[in-house]
């Protein structure tokens, strides 16, 4: 399959999508036209919906439904649902596990998804029938649907999509537990499901570096045009499997297999044999890149890329720059959207970071950042909102959440229509403080950035946690440069610690008044992150695809994991 330009339009596929998705852009775009009329039928028919179940009588659905004005019920609604996190509906869903249904929504879920929890036992977030067909079914379409807007060729040939493993378990009731983004792939239409260049069976392969290797033997083959790989980390990390194993890719291709070298059970490899095939002519090509390039990147491999979709804001960017102008210069380079396991808020339109909510689809509600401290600061409803300002999302969901917390921090920018668009900046949990500076995550990335741009000195990784004891913070860089010795790492860490003073006049008092101590500085191993991220996935057995640490955090079980994988070199100031 030798991968030659090709100037189709893929109009049977394209008219496939446009059919199906232009509906739904109907539907967006009067929600977005009425936000505050599409808001209030949307609270209604979501409290209707679960009026009878457990959670709705608990908290006088059927009394807010008999509000005879709008703000009659907001109010109300207020009035008998607090704001929530998770751990409320714990026992709730512990119930749902164990079969019962009707508790916080009628009937019972379609499948859990799950992700991890503050307090260490993972989240399952029930997904219900509503929920999967009329949110993610929808949303899905409207995906599709504008993916051809941007670009008419993006079905022309093939899609590397990267998704989380589709079963991960049984709940005791027998229903499935495992990854959102693995059952939307197996629910996708029936003409997008065959243009997926790897097996779905790949995805359950336990060892992610054999994991990794599988899917980039399949992809690597292929005349890929669509690219979704959520997580931009994963993207380094595929890069890095091209980098190790491009020898074993060429062979495997040529001859037809599956390396014996990586650890893939004989299940998945049975699985996977019908699309094994030799093809000696990709082999030559992929050759022939290996001889003319020092590194082999998709922009050489997947020359026809169209569009790759993935999360480009917070703390993501990081990974960003590690593979910048891997791509070919005229993809578009989408930003995913704002979206967790909990919800998925809504979808990006165009080249921007700007998400477009779904009016029709969930009810929002947001607090100003400046006032989370404050439990009796109002909130906000989504026509509300002013350009500019940040707030923190909660979220009531046809999938059993009321006035869930989302604990992330969004910024708002320009509507679409009448509703303002939205990006992610960091998570609430990204604010750290040790003296009452409020340092954010974002001031932490752009002081380091900074110092990078400065210095000249590069990160291949780095991280930043709060030591209370000491009243300081560990800082933690594994540089390009290997050569990097101590002092140099301190003079470094001196120029990120004199522009995080000046972003952040907190901090700048909390340091000149010895409150805050120095920062201690640590060096870290080579391939840090990969350990680090290896040991969290092995011991919480999450989704590699949807690993975001935060840069900078307060969390003692992760500190103490990432200070086992600095350098020893006796030099330390814990070890002075």
């Amino acid at each position: 399959m030798k991968l030659k330009h090709d100037s189709r339009i893929p109009i049977l596929q394209n008219l496939a999508v446009r059919l199906v998705g232009s509906i739904e852009m109907r539907k967006l775009r009067n929600a977005c036209t009425f936000p505050r009329i599409a808001q209030r039928n949307t609270l209604r028919a979501i409290l209707t919906e679960a009026k009878d179940s457990v959670y709705g009588k608990e908290h006088h659905f059927e009394e807010i439904l008999q509000a005879r004005s709008e703000r009659e019920l907001y109010e109300l609604y207020q009035k008998f649902n607090k704001p929530t996190e998770f751990e409320d509906y714990r026992p709730y869903v512990n119930r749902m596990l164990q079969g019962e249904p009707d508790i916080l929504f009628r009937g019972k879920p379609v499948l859990y998804a799950t992700t991890s929890g503050s307090t260490g036992e993972p989240k399952y977030v029930p997904i219900s029938g509503i929920y999967m067909k009329n949110v993610y079914g929808s949303m899905t379409r409207l995906w599709l649907h504008n993916f051809i807007h941007q670009r008419r060729k993006v079905f022309s040939g093939q899609i590397f999509a990267i998704v989380g493993k589709q079963i991960e378990g049984y709940a005791p009731d027998g229903t499935v537990y495992g990854s959102v983004s693995g059952f939307t792939q197996k629910d996708a239409p029936g003409f997008i499901k065959k243009m997926y260049c790897t097996p779905t069976e790949l995805f359950n392969i336990e060892d992610y570096a054999a994991r990794n290797y599988a899917l980039m033997r399949f992809s690597i083959e292929r005349n890929v045009t669509l690219w979704i790989a959520p997580n931009p980390s994963t993207m380094v990390e595929l890069q890095n499997t091209v980098d190790k194993w491009l020898d074993e890719f060429i062979e495997d291709i040529g001859n037809g297999t599956l390396s014996d070298k990586v650890d893939i059970p004989e299940d998945i490899r049975k699985a996977v044999q019908p699309w094994l095939k030799p093809n000696p002519d990709r082999a030559y090509e992929l050759r022939a890149l290996q001889s003319q390039y020092d590194q082999v990147q998709p922009r050489h491999f997947w020359p026809n890329l169209q569009i790759l979709s993935s999360w480009k804001c917070g703390n993501t960017q990081i990974y960003l720059r590690k593979f910048q102008g891997h791509i070919p210069s005229a993809t578009l380079h989408q930003e995913l959207g704002y979206f967790a396991t909990e919800c998925r808020f809504g979808l990006v339109f165009d080249d921007s970071n700007e998400t477009v909510v779904m009016p029709h689809m969930h009810y929002y509600e947001f607090k100003r950042e400046k006032d989370l401290g404050d439990p009796d600061a109002p909130f906000y409803q989504l026509y509300e909102l002013k350009e500019g300002e940040r707030y923190c999302p909660f979220v009531t969901t046809f999938s059993g959440l009321y006035r869930y917390n989302m604990n992330d921090i969004v910024q708002i920018s320009s509507p679409f229509i009448n509703v303002p668009r939205m990006h992610m900046i960091q998570k609430v949990n990204g604010i750290v403080s040790i003296t009452g500076e409020k340092l954010y995550e974002d001031q932490f990335i752009k002081a380091v950035d900074q110092a990078q741009d400065s210095t000249g000195m590069k990160l291949t990784y780095y991280t930043g946690y709060v030591n209370l004891t000491e009243s300081r913070y560990d800082w933690y860089f594994e540089f390009t440069d290997r050569k990097v010795d101590q002092k140099k790492a301190d003079a470094f860490a001196k120029v990120v610690d004199e522009n995080l003073m000046k972003l952040n006049i907190e901090y700048e008092s909390k340091r000149k008044s010895f409150r805050l101590k120095d920062p201690a500085v640590y060096l870290l191993q080579p391939h840090a992150f990969d350990k680090f991220k290896e040991f969290i996935l092995n011991r919480n057995h999450r989704d590699a695809s949807r690993f975001k640490p935060n840069v900078l955090a307060q969390d003692e079980g992760k500190h103490a994991i990432i200070h086992n994988l600095r350098l020893i070199l006796g030099k330390n100031k814990d070890n002075k």
